[in-house]
């Protein structure tokens, strides 16, 4: 079951009708203010969570009168409203779950919704914040199989202390059984140059950002 997410922060609206056309979406999930976007294209999500302390009332109460699952949370609560809607994609037993709106002013909402993507791979589940100009995900040990694509740049970023054995093939700039540091920007910017790539990893997580220009 693939599920979209729907957070609070910057989506243009032709991209979002864009990205829910090209992809086969199964249900979506609307955190708080995410509603108001979603709102604009005349489209209903089936679950709407978070403590409200964002959206705009008449909206969330126009949706009260719908077929929709509200579930209010405590605004003093532990995780962050896009937090609890990807549990709630969990639950549901997603195994595609895409993130529009993780992005935005709000830098540390940005990379706190980063840093949950951690959940979904702890259980098995393929996760993506999205935006008209990048794709991010985490990646860890194996072979992560990488095609040629819209994307110009991918970015490596560690997001444990220490990722080891990595081995880049296919890129502009190769590494061999190499290891990244929290603190070094050594993986930004590297480029696919063929129709496939790969990335081996031995231990830990990397953030990677695909990203347009």
């Amino acid at each position: 079951m693939t599920t979209l997410i729907i957070s609070g922060g910057d989506i243009e609206e032709e991209f979002l009708k864009i990205f829910i056309k090209k992809q086969k979406i199964d249900k979506i999930i609307v955190a708080d203010k995410g509603l108001e976007i979603l709102n604009k294209i005349n489209l209903i999500p089936n679950y709407i969570i978070g403590d409200f302390d964002s959206v705009c009332e008449s909206i969330l109460n126009k949706h009260k009168e719908k077929d929709v699952e509200i579930l209010k949370l405590n605004p003093e609560k532990d995780y962050t409203d896009t937090h609890m809607a990807l549990k709630l994609a969990i639950e549901l037993k997603s195994n595609q779950i895409y993130i529009l709106g993780a992005l935005g002013k709000r830098m540390d909402h940005a990379i706190a919704n980063i840093h949950i993507l951690k959940e979904a791979l702890d259980n098995n589940i393929s996760c993506k914040i999205v935006d008209k100009n990048n794709e991010i995900e985490l990646i860890t040990s194996g072979t992560n199989e990488l095609k040629n694509s819209e994307y110009k740049y991918i970015s490596l970023i560690p997001l444990t202390t220490n990722v080891t054995g990595i081995t880049l093939k296919g890129f502009k700039y190769l590494l061999n059984d190499a290891t990244l540091e929290i603190g070094h920007s050594i993986g930004v910017s590297n480029e696919i140059i063929s129709d496939k790539a790969e990335i081996i990893i031995d231990t830990g997580i990397l953030i990677m950002i695909k990203s347009k220009d």
